[in-house]
């Protein structure tokens, strides 16, 4: 079994930065991807930002050049760098790990933590 655990979240003002992460723990052979997700009230989960196998890095056009995601390999953990925030950033944050166990590949989900971006 393998646990996500996030860290991070919180209530910042609008034009603020707060930074997100998420550690795995457990049997991992590898990890394939790494992103994080967000949900808004009322809304779908939608992709914020990923990193897939070779390390090429896709965002969501509504944080471009204002989040940044990094990986620590030797951590198993992700970091998203939230600059810039606005209001409509507000949403649970997940990340969400695409791992390698011994004998089989899984998909796993973090608790998320809540980003509020408030005056």
């Amino acid at each position: 079994q393998v646990q996500l655990v996030e860290s991070g979240g919180g209530l910042v003002q609008p034009g603020g930065s707060l930074r997100l992460s998420c550690a795995a723990s457990g049997r991992i052979v590898s990890i394939y991807a790494m992103g994080w997700y967000r949900q808004a009230p009322g809304k779908q989960r939608e992709l914020v930002a990923g990193i897939i196998p070779g390390g090429s890095i896709d965002y969501a056009d509504s944080v471009k050049g204002r989040f940044t995601i990094s990986r620590d390999n030797a951590k198993n953990t992700v970091y998203l760098q939230m600059n810039s925030l606005k209001p409509e950033d507000t949403a649970v944050y997940y990340c969400n790990f695409d791992i390698r166990e011994v004998g089989s590949r899984r998909n796993y989900w973090g608790q998320g933590t809540q980003v509020t971006v408030s005056s």
